[in-house]
């Protein structure tokens, strides 16, 4: 029996959309290109950040945070490697000064800000904001160990601090104590010392200004975050207050 021609061109159809499936399949994923630029400093001032460190502060060292050559957010401080194709790393903030009644030509003002903490995958390219429990900028301090996240950190009241150990992908924080009544007028600056990680037996200790210092024993537990494999990269989630 001949094969009519309406077949031939549907068995040709067929064979072509099989072997590009499989050309398609076997193509090699695309690879992206993710770096922090060179340091630069940028006029800073504390007036135009609540985040800043010190009232001496005048200038901000900041790095471009680059995906395939492309900009996608300012960074400030040292970088801290989750795995081998993920790390985070602090956000910087250009943020529009200008009042509604400037003159055009004071129009443009801008000022920086350290801002919350950046999720980067090496891989897929992707870049999330974390949303960190009872972060708050001008107080949080974070000190990093595997995908633990260790500062002082103020109750959405912001009536108490707290001693804070939150995962990356948690939902809840692993550790959460409060280590004293939070003046708004009336506090010391900055709140804490960088908390101190010990991996044998998992323990951190919190340097709470004014306060003795304390310790509290963690208990490790396999990391929670799932790296994508999905070949996407993602503009950034809306940043933390």
């Amino acid at each position: 029996m001949k094969q009519g021609p309406q077949l031939g061109v549907l068995a040709t159809v067929i064979t072509m959309t099989v072997s590009g499936a499989v050309l398609a399949a076997a193509a090699p994923r695309k690879a992206h290109t993710v770096v922090l630029g060179a340091v630069k400093s940028v006029h800073y001032s504390r007036e135009g950040d609540p985040a800043g460190n010190s009232a001496g502060d005048d200038m901000l060292k900041v790095r471009a945070l680059l995906v395939d050559g492309m900009l996608k957010e300012w960074t400030t401080g040292d970088a801290h490697d989750v795995t081998d194709r993920s790390f985070v790393v602090r956000r910087a903030i250009r943020l529009n000064d200008s009042l509604p009644g400037d003159k055009p030509a004071a129009a443009d003002k801008w000022v920086w800000q350290r801002g919350p903490w950046l999720l980067v995958d090496r891989v897929t390219g992707r870049v999330t904001a974390l949303k960190l429990p009872d972060y708050d900028p001008g107080v949080s301090q974070v000190e990093w160990f595997r995908d633990y996240g260790a500062y002082c950190g103020l109750t959405p009241s912001g009536k108490s601090l707290y001693a804070v150990v939150a995962q990356i992908a948690a939902h809840r924080p692993v550790l959460a104590k409060k280590l004293s009544a939070w003046d708004v007028e009336n506090h010391p600056d900055p709140a804490c010392a960088p908390a101190e990680w010990q991996r044998e037996p998992m323990r951190v200790a919190f340097h709470p200004a004014g306060r003795d210092a304390v310790s509290f024993g963690v208990v490790p537990g396999s990391a929670v975050l799932v790296e994508d494999t999905e070949d996407d990269a993602e503009t950034p989630d809306a940043p933390q207050k």
